[in-house]
């Protein structure tokens, strides 16, 4: 077996091979697009999956209706994953209901909408699109797209190597399973959406980061890079939409990125920290050095560039940024 890193000895030859049937998993943000998807396809395979998240579309509220009672079996727990006592909930919920968690999901994320986003500053709000408050310290964009899978996976380990009684804990024997939803956006640049483009840099080094788990422990960290995909985080969003062009650009699906999510899961060679970058009809692991960057299908934004105008323009708006107290 091809080691994770330079360096790493391979010590997981003596590994139960990982098959989602008769699991349990929490996926975050599964009320719609690729995490929905994700749940949607987990339980057709016999995983039962608590569905976290503010609200539920439509569809998820059919798909959770469908896995009411039974096994596999599909239950909502409302989740602010920006707060930790949310989060916390969601695991004591997911041992209430299954008794274990082998598999976590922390997939909710957002795509620099205004209300919290680099350039529309926290200010009064008369003032400011952004719900960013400067008492507060904090982005949201960051909280949910940074802080909330990092705190997620890392109650995730703490269930997992402490577990209920009469539960076995995980090792090579046990393996347990976290996959996180990166983006090519962890490899490219976009002036448009700085908070975006690093949150997700950040979980490309967080990913990579946790890979000597598996050899240890049993839990495998792995992630997916999608390029465009038709979900709400790009339909609901007019501005971010008008940049797609529909002769030039193509859309992924939300069940492409799933079909992946499924691989980083039971898919015996993809070891622990690798990601897969997915895009229309195209699948492919993504080097931690030295990689040639997404490119083809499902990659393009062709009007990118029309985006910058308009922060061009924000900035060109005499006392950008400056608060009304020191102007």
């Amino acid at each position: 077996m091809v080691a994770r890193q330079p360096g790493l000895k391979n010590e997981i030859e003596d590994t139960t091979k990982f098959d989602v049937k008769g699991k349990s998993a929490i996926v975050t943000g599964a009320g719609s697009g690729i995490n929905y998807a994700f749940t949607a396809l987990l339980l057709s395979r016999g995983c039962s999956v608590l569905l976290a998240d503010l609200t539920l579309r439509p569809e998820a509220q059919v798909l959770l209706s469908q896995y009411k009672h039974g096994n596999p079996r599909a239950v909502f727990c409302k989740t602010d994953v920006t707060s930790w006592r949310d989060l916390s909930h969601m695991f004591s919920s997911a041992i209430q209901e299954f008794a274990k968690i082998d598999i976590l999901c922390p997939g909710a994320g957002i795509y620099d909408p205004h209300w919290s986003n680099f350039w529309h500053p926290p200010g009064p709000e008369s003032d400011s699109q952004s719900r960013d408050s400067p008492s507060s310290s904090r982005y949201a964009s960051l909280d949910v797209n940074i802080t909330h899978p990092i705190r997620s996976t890392q109650l995730a380990i703490a269930h997992f190597l402490n577990p209920p009684a009469q539960t076995d804990k995980a090792g090579p024997r046990n393996p347990k399973r976290v996959v996180i939803v990166s983006s090519i956006a962890g490899q490219n640049a976009n002036l448009l959406t700085p908070l975006y483009v690093a949150s997700k840099h950040a979980m490309n080094g967080f990913i990579r980061s946790l890979a000597p788990l598996e050899a240890r422990f049993g839990i495998r960290v792995n992630g997916v890079a999608p390029g465009v995909i038709k979900t709400p985080l790009w339909m609901d969003h007019p501005e971010k939409l008008s940049l797609i062009d529909g002769e030039k650009d193509e859309w992924a699906t939300a069940e492409e990125v799933a079909e992946g999510m499924l691989r980083c899961l039971e898919d015996e060679g993809l070891v622990g920290g690798k990601i897969l970058e997915i895009g229309k009809g195209q699948t492919r692991e993504v080097e931690a050095l030295m990689d040639p960057g997404p490119s083809g299908r499902g990659h393009t934004v062709s009007k990118l560039m029309d985006g910058y105008e308009e922060v061009y323009g924000w900035l060109e708006v005499e006392g950008w940024g400056i608060e009304r107290e020191t102007l």
